[in-house]
């Protein structure tokens, strides 16, 4: 229960910083980068044992670990800009809502038993992300709200690629490894990007208070993901049933920061679309 409630915290602590950056100036994609590299020691200081090897003899984790670098940074750089445009507790029930888009994704690809409730859920899922989407309507965060369809879609299509993965590509390498070497190809993407864009035009030089805040962000970040894959293997609960009751714990906790912290504005629309998210995950997890 110690990891559950491990990974509630940093999962929800990810979007708290992101929300800082905008108040001391931070330049995020400079954090970004940073923070992938941060959470590449983590990992591989904590895993180093698990290499075996075996992983450079069978490479068929390598393209899979390219998607999910992308997928990593593409996705934390949008989440990192919707925490700031469209709030914490919007964004977080945006990314944690793609877990119904990863089941039904599960259903068609594994031919997995579908339920009225299990759909239900992904309905409503689905409802509470347009709902938060379109409760902008009229502002000028009308564009920004868009990122919140984004991040719904983007978030499962990573999910739906890890789990994969760890079905197919994995006989050699752990996920903590697998979701390491991720975290450091990311970053390394970042590097290049950055490089790019100072040969095009000119460079935003690195300043010390972004690479404080990336290691800020780069620590919880990995522990997020550290936290869910020990509370799979201790807690004696299926994996599916774990994920629901983390997600719907930081979409909790995240409203309440919002709400509390920063100020943040709610209107019906809002509500409703919260309240469709939380009774989506609870459904959801009802199915499992």
């Amino acid at each position: 229960m110690i990891a559950l409630i491990g990974t509630i915290i940093c999962s929800t602590l990810l979007l708290v910083i992101f929300r800082i950056f905008e108040r001391y100036e931070i330049d995020s994609f400079q954090a970004i980068v940073v923070n992938y590299f941060t959470a590449f020691i983590c990992g591989i200081s904590i895993y180093a044992a698990d290499i075996q090897p075996a992983i450079l003899t069978n490479l068929t984790w390598i393209p899979f670990i390219g998607v999910s670098a992308i997928l990593f940074i593409s996705l934390f750089i949008i989440m990192a800009i919707s925490a700031q445009k469209n709030g914490i507790a919007s964004t977080s029930v945006a990314v944690k809502m793609s877990m119904a888009l990863s089941m039904l994704g599960m259903i068609l690809i594994y031919k997995e038993a579908i339920s009225f409730i299990k759909i239900s859920g992904v309905v409503l899922a689905l409802l509470g992300v347009f709902l938060l989407a379109g409760a902008n309507k009229g502002t000028n965060k009308n564009s920004a709200s868009f990122m919140l369809v984004i991040l719904f879609f983007g978030s499962g299509l990573l999910d739906l690629h890890l789990n994969y993965a760890q079905k197919v590509a994995l006989s050699n390498l752990s996920p903590p490894l697998f979701t390491a070497f991720g975290f450091g190809l990311a970053g390394c993407i970042g590097l290049v990007v950055y490089i790019i864009q100072g040969i095009r035009s000119s460079y935003k030089p690195v300043r010390a208070k972004n690479i404080i805040a990336g290691v800020t962000l780069g620590i919880p970040n990995f522990y997020s993901i550290y936290f869910i894959l020990k509370s799979y293997r201790t807690l004696n609960w299926q994996d599916s049933s774990v994920l629901a009751v983390a997600n719907v714990s930081i979409v909790i906790l995240s409203v309440f920061v919002g709400l509390l912290v920063f100020k943040e504005q709610v209107n019906k629309i809002k509500i409703a679309g919260i309240l469709s998210a939380l009774l989506a995950i609870t459904l959801l997890y009802l199915s499992s």
